[in-house]
């Protein structure tokens, strides 16, 4: 047998693999930079109003329910 040639009949079967990998590959990267993929574009910081941030400070215990009272109040006038 010539050197090499053992492999060379099941390889050039497979040797369509490669390009169509590729291909997927580009296809993929392609859709997620256009934003057809979930959780392509970053739509940038999520913005909390006053009183969102407040109610989940004090859901967190961070602040007592006094001082969120007190807040609460400040926010409404």
């Amino acid at each position: 047998m010539v050197h090499g040639w053992e492999w060379g009949v099941p390889m050039m079967g497979l040797m369509w693999l490669v390009p169509l990998l590729f291909l997927v590959v580009l296809l993929l990267a392609l859709a997620r930079c256009l934003g057809f993929w979930p959780g392509a574009l970053d739509r940038g910081p999520q913005t909390e109003t006053p009183k969102e941030i407040l109610d989940r400070r004090y859901a967190k215990g961070e602040i007592d329910k006094e001082k969120y009272e007190e807040m609460k109040r400040d926010l409404n006038r």
